[in-house]
């Protein structure tokens, strides 16, 4: 019998650590002959601390929200009395979750150990590359990436083969294959939970990439706030040459390929290839024009080839089962299965993996359970800040790149930020715009200063001192700045502006010229008032900090909206719903 823990950073974040301890210390101090392994995410973030138990006949119990107190309970009934614990057993509509995924590139988070290697080879590790290197040309390992329609999947979607290409036809002996796991998307933890939950796949696909590009040596730049990941790709990575899998000669083959990890500086613009390159060589992490192309000089002046953890850890299932088989999947132009980080005001958050091609409101409410507190749905924001907010009218719209792209949004990496009714679409975009604004390297004046302005437009309108004009402005602004700016930072860091004006240009009117925010969210224009349901409990006028509230107990209250600091203590405090803001 095994207990497996998902230890993942959000289950590490939940007590998962603690629960595994406390497991550890029941077993032994009931003498019950049971192994306590660890796993990666298995999605299921909402769920979090899971535990899976498997019998002996390879039967497998699946419990969640395993805190301490709750392990008793389950080693009493199923460890020793062999009965499932029902309080904590997940329920079939949670299993949901997991069953109407497609799951490819997380087909090992949450099943194996991924500090095991041994696990990683009995669910077919290392297969791909023994077949690439004993009976594959690098053109034909190409080729099948080609059938394969894989597309980049951090962002932009461009055709993996024809990176690739351009690397090995690029001429020189030393060439780089480098994955860019610098993750830096609010809300975006897709790479995280690859990186955490099986580090192999990624290991594998570089391999195999390496191979077919004519590389020797690859790097994984991995941002430095992800230390869990780069503690399980060091073990991964020595394994892996324990085993014959990296280093000097693979598998007797010939081929040299070595692997090493390089911490990122927490810079969003290192996701930009060019600033990668930068940060890699001990320079600051500012892009250059191109071309020259990454694949003609990248690295040290070097042909290099760029790709994400989602796009690699897709590689060692495509040339295992073929590139007809990945690209059945997903629609004629948008192929496979892609990653999404569900967010926001879902009721289950973590992440999915789906056919490309379903709609929006299939992953949101078909998976993700739909809104929190069944509020109503009002826009999804994907591809992050360089992306956009897809109103609730689009919700159809099939996840695909062209698809999400005539949107005005694009797929990017893979997160969704879903929001209701309660949420200001004017002041979601300042937060976006703050954060590119933070992330900009300040090369060009456009991106440096413009987003600023910007900025500071959004900000005078959410404090409720927007004026006429503020709307032509902000769309001035963010048509130059996308003209001249150099990288992709700054070409696409308007865009949650332009969206929310397309689609939500209302709100930013209320904004500007009522003085109100139609989501009743943002503080300055926002004004509490008690209604006629007071019952005079004089709850809210002890915990109101301003002593804003007045009146005579068992009679209705009144507040002083001049002494009112809008804190909302009231609103929380109030049993009877008698305080409304708006």
């Amino acid at each position: 019998m095994k207990v497996v823990i998902g230890q993942g950073s959000c289950g590490v974040a939940t007590g998962a650590r603690k629960t595994a301890a406390e497991f550890e210390r029941q077993i032994a101090e009931k003498k019950i002959k049971a192994d306590v392994d660890i796993t990666g995410c298995v999605g299921t973030c909402y769920l979090e601390p899971i535990v899976d138990i498997y019998d002996d006949d390879g039967k497998m119990t699946r419990y969640v929200k395993v805190q301490p107190d709750k392990v008793e309970k389950i080693v009493e009934d199923h460890l020793i009395n062999s009965r499932i614990a029902e309080e904590q057993a997940i329920t079939e509509e949670d299993k949901q979750f997991i069953e109407k995924q497609h799951r490819v590139v997380l087909r090992n988070c949450g099943v194996i150990n991924p500090e095991k290697i041994d696990e990683y080879i009995a669910v077919d590790g290392y297969k791909a590359i023994a077949k690439v290197l004993s009976e594959m040309k690098p053109e034909e390992v190409i080729e099948e990436i080609k059938i394969s329609g894989l597309r980049g999947r951090g962002g932009a979607g461009f055709p993996t083969w024809f990176k690739w290409n351009a690397a090995k036809q690029s001429p020189g002996n030393e060439k780089y294959l480098v994955c860019n796991a610098d993750e830096g998307d609010p809300g975006a933890f897709m790479d995280r939970s690859v990186l955490e939950g099986d580090p192999h796949s990624l290991i594998e696909g570089m391999i195999i990439g390496g191979y077919a590009m004519g590389a020797t040596q690859g790097v994984i730049y991995c941002r430095a706030e992800y230390p869990l990941a780069i503690k399980r790709l060091e073990i991964a990575m020595d394994q892996a040459r324990e085993k014959g899998f990296l280093g000097k000669n693979i598998l007797g083959s010939g081929f040299d390929f070595d692997l090493r990890i390089k911490a990122g500086a927490g810079a969003f613009v290192c996701g930009e290839e060019t600033a990668l390159i930068a940060s890699l060589e001990g320079e600051r992490g500012m892009p250059r024009l191109k071309p020259p192309f990454p694949a003609a000089k990248g690295y040290w002046q070097k042909p290099t080839d760029i790709n994400n953890v989602e796009t690699l850890a897709n590689v060692p299932w495509i040339i295992y089962n073929g590139g007809a088989a990945f690209g059945a999947m997903g629609t004629e132009k948008s192929k496979g299965t892609k990653v999404f980080a569900l967010a926001g005001k879902i009721k289950k958050g973590g992440l999915v993996e789906v056919p490309m091609g379903l709609t929006l409101r299939e992953v949101i409410y078909g998976i993700g359970g739909g809104i929190k507190n069944d509020r109503k749905f009002k826009a999804v924001q994907m591809g992050g800040p360089s992306g956009g907010c897809i109103p609730a009218e689009l919700i159809d719209t099939p996840v695909t790149y062209e698809d999400i792209n005539k949107t005005g949004a694009i797929v990017g990496s893979g997160g969704m930020i879903v929001m209701d009714e309660d949420t200001c679409m004017v002041d979601m975009a300042r937060y976006f715009l703050n954060f590119t604004r933070d992330e900009s390297c300040g090369k060009c004046n456009y991106c440096r200063i413009g987003t600023k302005r910007m900025l500071e437009i959004l900000e005078r309108i959410t404090e409720g001192e927007g004026k006429d004009g503020d709307i032509e402005l902000l769309e001035e602004l963010a048509m130059k700045i996308k003209d001249g700016s150099m990288c992709g930072l700054g070409q696409t860091a308007p865009n949650p502006v332009l969206t929310t004006l397309k689609y939500f240009r209302s709100e930013y009117e209320d904004h500007i010229y009522k003085k109100k925010c139609t989501a009743a969210s943002c503080k300055a224009l926002i004004t509490y008032s008690i209604t006629d349901a007071c019952k005079g409990c004089t709850l809210c006028s002890k915990h109101c900090p301003a002593d804003a509230i007045s009146g005579s107990v068992k009679e209705k209250h009144v507040i002083d909206t001049y002494k009112c600091v809008k804190c909302g203590k009231c609103l929380d405090t109030c049993k009877f719903g008698a305080i409304v803001k708006a």
